[in-house]
């Protein structure tokens, strides 16, 4: 415990800053996206390869933007201004949500939401590893990725006391979403003061192929492992969508997202601080594996019971995977190519999320929500067989 206490202590006041930031842009975000699903099948009509589509579409865009402003990050060694442009637009994104009339301006709102965190997202894990030395670089992107993932829970538990309060009133509850976002903005703009960075080297475009080349092997396994995770996982409006099979409440559906970022929360940071002790491949190995069990007890169950039992599994798993994965991209990437790093990584993470929530909303209208999730447990396992080959610098 004193250890605990200790590690956290020494972590540097930037990244306390920017996990609060996180904190509230995703209570700001969750309170919307628990609801959206449901908003878009009942108010709306969208069937559920659109919602497949629409969310594939958007993360996808915020990962590829990634890559650019992370390489623009780099050139112009400096992210804070990137960071508070990405989160002003997640912030003007929210109002849209609430006046939207057609699953056409839900899509807009998303792609415009997710343009501002593809914008601010390698800025900001950069700035993370920028800042923190070595050796707490898992303990401070898990402690980053648990105060994310406070607002993760927060948002669905706000989202349900005000569906309960407002009697099923989605566009009322939007507009409270605006509220946590604007802080947010508020917070990184007075909060967090960027340290000056010497440039030690000739400032070039960092996405030329001979700094491409530099990323190294290691680097571009992790890359390569990014895509292969991302189509393990698809969206969690699948999630969601589960819940309401299973006959839980409308207005109790956003509990499901409240149980899965608890254990998420829980499990961030103390598996980032593992990681800075021990192998990485095989705490990968262990979240994959606890991936797998979610997907089957998901497959499996149709009570409500069974289901949470899936979420919480797959929560662990997010906690035991999501940090650590950005650890290993500060880890290989030369320090004045991290921004670079962290944007190709979400790019090829990206494309994979897009097959995969897209694929995601095929199988299920196609052959049932059951096979969705053992489509995911099959590629859980090709991804044990990549983890084999890992390089030793990514070890």
């Amino acid at each position: 415990m004193l250890s605990r206490f200790a590690t956290l202590s020494r972590i540097p006041k930037g990244v306390w800053v920017v996990g609060g930031v996180s904190m509230l842009m995703d209570i700001s975000s969750e309170i919307i996206h628990s609801l959206l699903p449901l908003f878009m099948v009942t108010t709306l009509g969208a069937s559920v390869i659109f919602i497949g589509l629409i969310e594939g579409l958007a993360e996808a865009t915020a990962l590829f933007i990634k890559v650019f402003s992370g390489a623009i990050s780099d050139y112009l060694g400096k992210r804070k201004g990137l960071a508070v442009l990405g989160y002003g637009l997640g912030a003007l994104s929210k109002p849209l949500f609430a006046i939207a009339s057609s699953s056409g301006m839900i899509l807009g709102a998303r792609l415009i939401d997710r343009v501002g965190k593809g914008i601010r997202g390698a800025p900001r894990d950069a700035l993370v590893a920028d800042v923190t030395p070595p050796e707490l670089r898992g303990a401070a992107f898990g402690l980053r990725q648990s105060m994310d993932t406070v607002g993760a829970f927060l948002g669905p538990l706000l989202a349900v006391g005000l569906m309960l309060l407002w009697n099923d009133d989605f566009r009322t509850i939007f507009w409270i979403a605006v509220i946590p976002g604007v802080l947010a903005v508020a917070l990184l703009f007075f909060g967090l003061h960027e340290p000056k960075t010497p440039v030690e080297h000739k400032r070039t475009n960092p996405i030329k192929k001979e700094n491409l080349r530099r990323l190294g092997k290691g680097c571009w396994w992790v890359i390569g492992l990014g895509a292969i995770f991302t189509l393990a996982r698809f969206s969690e409006a699948f999630l969601v969508l589960r819940a309401q099979q299973s006959g839980v409440p409308l207005a109790l559906i956003p509990l499901v997202m409240v149980a899965m970022n608890l254990l998420y929360f829980l499990s961030a940071y103390p598996f980032g601080k593992l990681s800075d002790g021990m192998s990485h491949t095989r705490l990968l190995q262990w979240g994959l594996v606890m991936l797998i069990g979610a997907d089957i007890v998901l497959a499996l169950s149709t009570h409500w019971a069974g289901m949470l039992l899936g979420v919480a599994f797959w929560g662990v798993h997010m906690g035991m995977t999501q940090g650590l994965l950005a650890a290993m991209i500060a880890k290989t990437a030369p320090p004045d190519l991290r921004g670079t790093a962290f944007g190709i990584f979400s790019l090829v993470s990206g494309v994979g999320l897009l097959i995969a929530s897209v694929g995601a909303g095929a199988i299920w209208e196609t052959f049932g929500a059951e096979y969705t999730f053992y489509a995911g447990a099959v590629i859980c396992l090709a991804t044990l067989v990549y983890l084999r080959k890992t390089p030793d610098e990514a070890k």
